[in-house]
């Protein structure tokens, strides 16, 4: 059980491309998005749904209500913006996927997170603080080469966005998320 969990980053409206090939390498994909990446892709969360087998989650669930999705065995958080890669490293759950992702660290659920960023953010001084406190916590973070490479701030082609390599990083995660 893969969950693919997306913030709003433009890549995250190619989403499906991912789920598919997810699926297409034996995954059984649960789909979260950041409230903002859901409101994107709100015409075709049906869509997803329907793709997936399971309902998109961008929210907390209410008191009581039960839980809908089956437990991960792997976590890729992609795209991962700016906001998520630090909220995540600083333990801030202010949206679901956050939290979720923050909790799984925790659990020692295996986890990906391939960041969607440019090189000004990545200059900010909390960028490097984040990514190492992701990478202390056994987070697999797919930046660079085989993973994502950022570029200049408005030079970015969120069409190239690596997902093949996002999941080549799922893959590397080791025994505890492999499928079946």
């Amino acid at each position: 059980m893969l969950y693919v969990l997306g913030s709003a980053a433009l890549p995250v409206l190619d989403v499906g491309v991912v789920v598919r090939a997810a699926q297409g390498e034996g995954w059984d994909v649960c789909l979260g998005l950041t409230p903002t990446a859901a409101e994107w892709l709100g015409g075709e969360l049906a869509e997803l749904e329907a793709l997936t087998g399971h309902p998109v989650k961008s929210r907390y669930r209410r008191p009581g209500d039960p839980e809908l999705w089956p437990a991960a065995s792997a976590v890729l958080v992609a795209p991962a913006t700016f906001h998520t890669i630090n909220a995540l490293a600083l333990g801030i759950t202010g949206s679901w996927v956050v939290g979720f992702a923050a909790e799984a660290i925790g659990k020692g659920i295996p986890m990906a997170v391939m960041p969607c960023v440019n090189t000004a953010l990545l200059a900010h001084p909390q960028a490097g603080r984040s990514l190492a406190v992701l990478r202390e916590a056994g987070v697999a973070v797919l930046l660079g080469e085989g993973g994502f490479v950022p570029s200049a701030p408005g030079e970015g082609q969120p069409a190239e966005y690596p997902w093949a390599a996002a999941l080549a990083g799922v893959a590397r995660l080791g025994d505890g998320a492999r499928r079946g």
